[in-house]
């Protein structure tokens, strides 16, 4: 047998080997499927779908469906859906990247259909509707300083340094937006020291991290610490004393309705009817997607946080570049804290952020340090706290403390059910000395 022969051969068995079994999926697909017959035993009556919207002029009427019998049907999908996910897992990966396709559409049908499933399960036989569209709009408020703060952490760790900081950076904005839009009577103030106050956080965060090499998670550990302790203070003290100059509701964002756009039924209002600063996301989730993969400048940044030393023989100033770039996720971060007070028209209160930032961080790792995905997860988690703020209305009979329990359950499940293996970048929290 000739060398070549033999080589071949070798080649023909690596390629033919077979991966591990995962039951990942197909367990995961299992509990859906009991889940739904859980909710279909349990239904009685019919579930009233609202999916008009006050907004719109153009008018949808309220339909019912028979809620059981729905169930039983997306019953049926996902039994179908994990009886491929076990094929597909003792297929052990013959079919290459098809079946890859298939089980991501699987795990999109399955998740859509036990989420929607649980909302007819709640609003069957209720008084109340199963309203559609404002369950959209309040998803897409609560993923907005989500999305921000994941982005925000997508800038930084693409570049090395852990931003631990988002929860104080969306802190800082949330109290200098209003505080500025209250002194200058102008909401747009607000908007933009919002920002510029984030950025001399995370000036704090790049002199420490990067130019002085102190643990990355350390930093923004105190740093949030230290902008809980800065704004409670000055919230106790300037603000309370004089409210009306320093922290009024009077200077909001007002929503500006997309003309055409905002009147698509269902999720016109959610996606065309808002605020300056929901656009501003639109387009910095766009922009950013673009240059981080498709630019120089996003080369560089990714060169930097996977091999600063390769990043630096060719010419790219390292630390420089994570020093910039840190203090821009944190700008892009203390924007997304203006949604909790100038982009709701509320008055700043203490811990406003209330853990955001640490879900933000998290949703930005369920994304897989990618803008879409990162994106996909806040939204995810909107939704599911969405849906907790609509069950009270719908049902008595779920405990409260289970509601509340949703977005946390629902994150839990989709880390542990959905998504495979995430690598961050591999010099992220390595200081780089020249």
């Amino acid at each position: 047998m000739s060398v070549k022969t033999e080589v071949k051969m070798q080649n023909a068995a690596g390629s033919s080997a077979l991966r591990k079994i995962s039951w990942k999926l197909p367990i995961t697909f299992t509990f859906a499927a009991f889940l739904l017959a859980f909710f279909a035993v349990r239904s009685v009556g019919e579930t009233l779908i609202r999916l008009n919207d006050t907004k719109q002029n153009f008018r949808i009427p309220d339909f019912t469906i028979p809620a059981s019998t729905v169930l039983w049907i997306f019953f049926a999908i996902v039994l179908i859906v994990t009886a491929y996910s076990y094929f597909s897992a003792v297929a052990r990966g013959k079919f290459g990247a098809l079946e890859r396709h298939l089980d991501t559409t699987g795990a999109i049908i399955v998740g859509l259909l036990t989420v929607v499933g649980f909302m007819i399960f709640a609003g069957a036989g209720s008084a109340g509707a199963v309203t559609i569209t404002s369950t959209l709009v309040s998803t897409i408020a609560i993923s907005t300083p989500l999305i921000f703060g994941s982005l925000s952490g997508v800038v930084c760790e693409h570049v090395g340094v852990v931003n631990i900081a988002i929860e104080g950076q969306l802190l800082v904005g949330a109290f200098a937006g209003v505080m500025a839009a209250s002194f200058f009577h102008n909401v747009f103030a607000g908007l933009v020291m919002a920002p510029i106050v984030g950025a001399l956080l995370g000036v704090l965060l790049a002199l420490f991290a990067v130019n002085y090499g102190v643990d990355q998670i350390i930093v923004g550990v105190v740093l949030n610490v230290l902008a809980l302790g800065l704004t409670t203070f000055f919230a106790g003290t300037i603000m309370s004393h004089n409210a009306q100059l320093f922290n009024t509701n009077r200077y909001a964002l007002q929503t500006l309705p997309i003309p055409g756009l905002s009147q698509i039924p269902v999720i016109g209002p959610a996606l065309f009817n808002q605020t300056i600063l929901v656009y501003i996301m639109y387009v910095t989730v766009v922009v950013l997607t673009i240059f981080l993969y498709r630019s120089r400048w996003g080369l560089r940044m990714r060169a930097c946080g996977e091999h600063p030393r390769a990043a630096d023989t060719v010419g790219i100033n390292v630390n420089r570049t994570r020093f910039l770039n840190t203090i821009l996720g944190s700008a892009i971060a203390g924007l997304g804290g203006a949604f909790f007070t100038i982009g709701s028209g509320l008055i700043f209160t203490d811990n406003m952020a209330a853990g955001n930032g640490y879900i933000a961080l998290a949703a930005m790792i369920l994304g897989k340090w990618h803008p879409i995905g990162a994106v996909a997860a806040s939204l995810m988690f909107g939704f599911a706290k969405a849906l907790a703020l609509l069950v009270p209305s719908l049902t008595t009979a779920i405990p409260s403390q289970l509601v509340n329990m949703i977005p946390y359950l629902v994150t839990i499940v989709a880390v542990a059910g959905f998504v495979g293996k995430s690598r961050p970048p591999a010099a992220e929290n390595i200081p780089y000395l020249k």
